[in-house]
């Protein structure tokens, strides 16, 4: 059959209409998941063309995949941070969505305080399991979609839902169907895809979704979700690992368009932020995350990279509005005042991420910024790039230290020959003779300063109180 895909102004041949394979017994694709050892990357070298899509965004899931993995978050957390992320996108649609819980009534009491700012974006959608009572939370809410949790591999259809492929897919649709009837946008969470029959269930499944949606006139979503980390964005990998490979079965032969199709993953293997990113470059719009990175086991892709990538692809021109500073603000309110633990050298967030505890890279920093750091982190994150004093931090690293906390411009910069410097350099080489370990803390610095130079303490020291 000859049919002409306008995507790519090409005509194609379309030999093969994928249909469910509804199988005795579950593939669980042992060669590839053997469980008693790591799984492994099979290679068929079978390679899919790129489709970049036209239009890619990001969609949070903070305060569901992100909240369950934690304690409950408070309504003034909840709200305080929607609050921020609309303030970081600045009515662009760079964070389209972020999705809520809606089963207990702290959850509710947020939704609608959120609600009741009125942005329009994120725009803030449900989640729910597949049965029919949980649509009576979301049209209480009056949202306009929710995701549907609809597992995809045999692990799930027959392991843990005791069903056949036959009855996975009849049970998906009719809830589906139910949806589309209240006029609800469903967004179907293909939960494992990762582990799942891709041409014998998810082809088939999604096939029949987008008959539901021409039917009813209303957009189906699919959000394939790698549950446990497998996915990988290496050409020529085998299905269903290959993260190329789902995407081009979703859009080339389940007929998905691209603003339909979302990509949510795990980091289990390292492999979170890679996968999504290359999702964006196979044919789907929506990479979903969460802020910090913070999710089930090891967490979900943090948003605040997918940010940096999206401008790294697209530059600032299509989201002018977008103040990446605010990143910094999220941060700073999730580890302060929620509690939530950032590692110190987690990028762009993490407390030591643009600081630097060796002396020659202190000695570059004085002479040009630019020599080691990533890019103006002042301007971009309002995160000034920062030294800590060691044992290897050397002259050049107290002089960095003392010319950044104090704020010195110009003619009242120190150099390395200063003699209250020297000493002072002296006085932290003594410390880690005598033993010590860690890093010189700011307070200890500062009491150095007021000792040995009482002067400039007297002349600055207000700067580095501000």
């Amino acid at each position: 059959m000859l049919k002409y895909n306008k995507r790519v102004n090409i005509f194609e041949e379309e030999f093969y209409h994928y249909e469910l394979q509804d199988v005795s017994e579950p593939q669980l694709f042992r060669d590839m998941f053997p469980y008693d050892d790591i799984p492994r990357i099979i290679f068929n070298q079978r390679l899919v063309p790129m489709n970049v899509v036209d239009n890619a965004w990001i969609t949070d899931t903070t305060f569901r995949d992100g909240q369950q993995s934690l304690p409950p978050f408070s309504v003034e957390d909840i709200v305080h941070l929607y609050d921020l992320m609309h303030k970081l996108d600045g009515d662009t649609g760079l964070i389209r969505q972020t999705e809520f819980f809606m089963y207990t009534k702290k959850d509710r009491e947020a939704l609608e305080k959120c609600l009741s700012r009125g942005y329009k974006y994120p725009q803030i959608t449900g989640w729910i399991r597949a049965v029919e009572s949980d649509f009576k939370l979301v049209k209480e809410m009056g949202l306009k979609e929710t995701g549907i949790l609809t597992s995809v591999s045999d692990y799930h259809i027959f392991l843990k839902l005791k069903w056949t492929r036959k009855q996975a897919m009849e049970n998906y649709l009719k809830i589906v169907r139910t949806s589309l009837e209240n006029g609800i946008i469903p967004r179907c969470h293909f939960e494992d895809i990762t582990r799942a029959d891709i041409y014998g269930f998810v082809i088939p499944f999604a096939r029949e979704l987008m008959k539901l949606s021409d039917e009813y006139k209303m957009p189906v979503k699919i959000r394939a979700c790698d549950t446990m980390g497998y996915g990988i964005a290496i050409a020529g990998a085998s299905l269903p690992r290959n993260v190329h490979g789902i995407m081009y079965g979703l859009s080339q032969h389940a007929g998905v368009p691209s603003a339909q199709l979302e990509w949510h993953g795990h980091n289990d293997f390292y492999r979170g932020l890679t996968n999504a990113v290359h999702s964006w470059f196979y044919g789907c719009s929506a990479a979903n995350g969460a802020w910090l990175g913070i999710g089930e086991r090891t967490g979900n892709t943090p948003i605040e990279a997918l940010i940096m990538e999206y401008i790294s692809l697209r530059g600032r021109d299509t989201i002018p509005n977008v103040d990446t500073t605010v990143i910094t603000e999220i941060a700073s309110y999730m580890h302060q005042k929620m509690g939530i633990e950032i590692p110190a050298k987690q990028p762009f967030v993490g407390k030591n991420f643009n600081v630097t505890k060796a002396g020659i890279h202190a000695d570059g920093l004085m002479k040009n910024e630019e020599i080691y750091n990533i890019f103006d982190t002042k301007k971009v994150l309002n995160r000034p790039v920062a030294v800590d004093i060691t044992d290897k931090s050397g002259t050049a690293g107290i002089v960095y230290w003392i010319n950044s906390n104090f704020k010195l411009d110009g003619a009242d910069k120190f150099g390395k020959d200063n003699k209250q410097i020297l000493e002072i350099k002296e006085l932290v080489d003594k410390a880690y003779v005598d033993g010590r370990v860690v890093a010189i803390s700011d307070s200890e610095m500062v009491a150095y300063v007021k000792t040995h130079m009482p002067e400039f303490y007297l002349k600055f020291g207000k700067n580095f109180e501000e």
